[in-house]
């Protein structure tokens, strides 16, 4: 692992990283550059302001690999003076200290915390009403709770071309379709009675907000996938006036107790990972200024390392790593689901291997880095010269699921969230979402053949393969299509 000390290393290879980024640059007579920069593995979103006329550049909510934005700022001979995020996270490692590190820029943070919530590294707080200034561009900071309680929007105003507010970066205040969730404080750091409180807050912001000018640009800090709400749309972004006609939570006439029961509805279950980046963002750590090099284990290197425990996630194929995987081994394949999905099983204090191609290995360090995962000890690209047992997974298909129901002696664990099993699951299916089922050993009958399964078998392999390396035996996997077997 290469901290904070290290030298950073620029690197070019974004074939393998999905980042969609758009950049706006509207004639020579407007002072501001714009850019967006999304990572489809969280839907997450970041911006880059910046001055024509100084070459000053704000980042707003970085994600861990900063070399992006450093790259960005050279491309166009920008300097990275300010840092700052719109809230402390919890779906994702904030990359807000890593590039304040490594450019000087000042940092700078929300100073409208609540007692027992505020940062604890040193940066310079905004408040309500502050302004942040680049050239002609203004920035000017609103107090937006609701989703966390120090939440700001930031308004962007290029005052070359208007004096009024253009774009508004709402972070996880306002989405495209959707606006963001005020129950995690309760559900994830355990702070009683905050969901409704953030809930109450949350609907004075959105009143306070839809008071702007229509026109305004909404600039959400996420899109489709996330967490955060219920309902985000795609769309990079949308209008103010939009939003009023389209979101269900600006749908007004809504009184304060009417909207209060309407967004604490129906809000999916966060993942467990959320708890921890809650904690790790507000806080000083060790910081990254590259993404770490994993180095290739020999074969010796990898059966000493699971000898003393070390975790390894196995991110080739299902259909591959079902043939043949070592015992202990989370079955995880590498898609853009792969932080959130060992996120939710994953313990941080383990030390972890790979087994990954090695053209894979930079994308996948990069996915699990964005939420903190980093504390990899090295990867290997196959298990032949591998010398101890592998395990063959026990799948079921459709025919024998189909017997199997029939059967008293089975018994059938539904992995995926409540809200799925609720609109549809196999007759007499118990729901445990796959990253609780380490905390819920004690309702798995251990006098039954246990059958995992989900929709498509991504998180009944995750599930197979937890319970496989917590000793148990008896478990089995579904990989076929479920629905037509779902009690409706």
């Amino acid at each position: 692992m290469v901290v904070l000390n290290g030298l950073f290393m620029r690197n070019y290879l974004y074939s393998f990283v999905v980042l969609s980024m758009m950049l706006v640059r509207v004639g020579s007579a407007q002072d501001l550059i714009f850019k967006r920069v999304f990572d489809e593995t969280l839907a997450q979103t970041s911006y880059i302001l910046a001055s024509e006329s100084t070459r000053e550049a704000i980042v707003v909510d970085p994600k861990r690999d900063i070399d992006t934005y450093l790259d960005f700022a050279k491309q166009e001979n920008l300097k990275i003076t300010k840092v700052t995020e719109t809230h402390i996270h919890a779906d994702f490692l904030s990359g807000a200290q890593e590039l304040a590190h490594a450019t000087g820029a000042e940092l700078l943070l929300s100073g409208e915390t609540v007692k027992g919530w505020e940062y604890q590294i040193k940066h310079t707080p905004l408040h309500d009403k502050d302004k942040i200034n680049l050239g002609k561009v203004i920035i000017e900071v609103m107090h937006t709770p609701g989703h966390t309680p120090e939440s700001l929007t930031f308004l962007v105003t290029d005052a070359s071309s208007s004096l009024k507010p253009q774009k508004a970066l709402t972070g996880d205040f306002i989405f495209v379709g959707d606006v963001g969730r005020p129950d995690l404080l309760e559900k994830v750091a355990g702070e009683e009675g905050s969901q409704d409180e953030g809930a109450k807050q949350l609907f004075a912001s959105i009143m306070r907000f839809s008071a702007l000018p229509e026109e305004i640009e909404i600039w959400p800090g996420h899109g489709a996938g996330s967490f955060c709400g219920k309902s985000l749309r795609d769309e990079p972004q949308s209008t103010l006036k939009e939003e009023k006609k389209n979101n269900p939570a600006l749908q007004f006439p809504f009184d304060e107790k009417g909207f209060v029961n309407y967004i604490l509805s129906d809000q999916p279950a966060p993942p467990k990972y959320f708890s921890v980046m809650k904690q790790m963002n507000r806080a000083k750590r060790s910081l990254l200024v590259e993404v770490p090099k994993i180095p290739n284990l020999k074969p010796e290197e990898l059966q000493s390392a699971t000898s003393r425990g070390v975790r390894v996630i196995d991110t080739r194929a299902r259909s591959t790593a079902s043939n043949g995987f070592l015992p202990g081994s989370y079955l995880i394949q590498g898609s853009n689901s792969l932080s959130t999905f060992l996120g939710s099983v994953a313990d941080y204090q383990e030390q972890l291997v790979l087994i990954a191609e090695e053209s894979e290995v930079e994308s996948l360090t990069r996915k699990l880095m964005r939420v903190g995962l980093d504390n990899i000890y090295g990867y290997v690209s196959t298990l032949e010269d591998y010398k101890g047992e592998l395990l063959e997974a026990d799948q079921v298909h459709l025919a024998e699921m189909k017997d199997y129901l029939t059967r008293e002696d089975v018994q059938v664990i539904d992995v995926r969230s409540e809200g799925e099993f609720n609109e549809g699951h196999i007759a007499g299916a118990i729901n445990i979402p796959f990253g609780e089922l380490k905390e819920n050993l004690d309702k798995i009958d251990a006098d039954k053949t246990v059958v995992i399964q989900c929709l498509s078998g991504a998180r009944a392999t995750i599930g197979y393969s937890v319970l496989k390396a917590e000793g148990m035996d008896h478990v089995k996997v579904y990989v076929d299509k479920v629905q037509e077997l779902f009690n409706k």
